[in-house]
Order: structure tokens, then C-alpha cells, then sequence
């Protein structure tokens, strides 16, 4: 129940913050790995494309840190210097951080591209609130997953309608419910293909290529916001905190996840 979260985590730090993640040291070791991983990623894209057309694959942009390098890998590959020609979409829940609009309209901005954005069912998210209230999703796990399946799940499924293949920016590190997370799988829930070509990826080789590649990125990560999705379910984590501690903090770890990537 809502009496047994502490709210008051839900804290934005000082736009002085500085995170020591989002720039780490640039090695030669550590750029020649991404240099590779990038190019081994834009093969895959490319495969992927050739195999089930650039109309029938489609990348989910939630505009992380994860999501802006496959971005700038679809849209501007630094080593190619062509566009793979992929659809790239994103999910407006309607309680985003502003940083994340802001990013939005950068990315846009940066890449001389229009995004393809969809949005919850209106008649849906004003009955839930009518009959919940505005933040029931902190009062049960019941009541957040009708949120997230709402805001996130079925406009995911307009999204893919018609899709054989999609995109995504997960990485295997990124928490407990990721383990093993293969590079290709097949969607069951969704009945279609999916790519996450960032499995093996470190958090260290996405700054290091975002700061390679001058790839624009949600300005929370400087204030320890390795994770971002709707504003009310994320909060900042402290250093050496898991990076998916800040989302549905109050939550079992192993559970924390909004059901894009619930496999059935």
C-alpha cells in the first residue's frame, strides 16, 4: 500500500550533479571495443534489414542512454556513413520527465528525422484514474501493471501491428530479469522476431561510444538516473547502486519490469 513506500525518494537532484558513469575514461582498449561492438551492430541491423525488409522492422526508442546509440548507429553510423533505412518509434506514456521531451525534440533536431510516437487510449487512462486515482500505481503491483499495460504495453502493440521484426536497447547486465539475454530471439508474446543488439554491451562501452560519437542523451544520466522511464516510477540511485534500483524502487527486483519484455 501506498503507506508502505517512501515517497519522498522520488527526489530531483541539482542540475550540478555530476555522474562519473556518463564519461568514463577513454582507453584505447575501451574505444577499440566499442568501435568494434558498433560495427558488429550495424552488420546485425544491416542482416536484419536485408532478411525482413526496412518497412517490417522497427526499432522502440524509450531514449535511454542504450536506445540513443542504436539511434545514432540506425540513423548516422559514424564508420558507414549510410542510414539502414529502420523505422524508429517511441511510446508517449503522458508522464514523462521533461528531459525526455526535451531529448525528443533534439533527436529530431539532430538527426534531421521525424519520430513515429504513440500514445495510451484516452478513454483508458481516464477511467483508470477516475476509478484508482492519479498515482494508484504506487498502491499494488496489481495497480502499477495495469499502468504500465496501459500507458506502455498496448500502444506497444499498435506499434508493432503488421511488424515482423523489432529493435530493442536492452542490455543482459542491465538487471536480474536480463540475464542471459540473447543477441535474437523470437517474441512469442508479440509473435514476431526481436534483436537486442546491445546485449553484451557494458555500461561503459554506451558512454564511451556517446561520447565518441557527440550522440545527444537524457540529461538525468549526469544526475544518476541510469534508468529513465515515467517520471513518478524513477528516481536517481546512489553510487554503486544497481542501475534499475531507481525504477519501481519499492518493488522486488526481480520482478521490476513494465511488460514490453515479459516473455509468455
Amino acid at each position: 500500500m501506498t503507506s508502505d513506500i517512501n515517497l519522498g525518494q522520488v527526489v530531483m537532484l541539482k542540475g550540478g550533479a555530476n555522474n562519473p558513469a556518463t564519461k568514463p575514461a577513454l582507453t584505447d582498449e575501451l574505444v577499440a571495443s566499442v568501435n568494434r561492438k558498433a560495427i558488429e551492430v550495424h552488420e546485425l541491423l544491416s542482416q536484419a534489414v536485408a532478411e525482413f525488409g526496412a518497412g517490417n522492422i522497427t526499432f522502440a526508442n524509450s531514449f535511454g542512454a542504450e536506445d540513443m546509440v542504436l539511434t545514432d548507429i540506425i540513423l548516422n553510423h559514424q564508420a558507414n556513413g549510410d542510414k539502414l533505412g529502420i523505422e524508429i518509434f517511441s511510446l508517449d506514456t503522458g508522464r514523462l520527465p521533461v528531459e525526455t521531451y526535451d531529448l525528443m525534440a533534439a533527436v529530431e533536431s539532430r538527426y534531421n528525422t521525424r519520430l513515429k510516437v504513440f500514445f495510451p487510449k484516452a478513454d483508458t487512462v481516464e477511467t483508470y484514474v477516475n476509478s484508482h486515482g492519479i498515482n494508484a500505481f504506487y498502491e499494488s503491483i496489481e495497480l502499477r501493471k495495469a499502468c504500465c499495460h496501459m500507458r506502455k504495453v498496448e500502444p506497444l502493440q499498435r506499434a508493432l501491428n503488421g511488424k515482423k521484426a523489432w529493435i530493442t536497447g536492452m542490455r543482459a547486465e542491465q538487471s536480474a530479469t536480463r540475464v542471459n539475454l540473447p543477441v535474437r530471439e523470437f517474441d512469442s508474446g508479440n509473435q514476431l522476431e526481436k534483436f537486442n543488439p546491445l546485449s553484451d554491451w557494458s555500461e561503459k562501452e554506451v558512454w564511451a561510444y556517446i561520447r565518441l560519437h557527440e550522440v545527444p542523451y537524457n540529461k538525468l544520466h549526469d544526475q544518476f538516473y541510469p534508468s529513465i522511464g515515467c517520471a513518478p516510477c524513477t528516481r536517481a540511485v546512489a553510487m554503486g547502486e544497481d542501475i534499475r534500483a531507481g525504477r519501481w524502487w519499492w518493488e522486488d527486483p526481480t520482478s521490476k519490469e513494465c511488460g514490453l519484455h515479459v516473455k509468455k
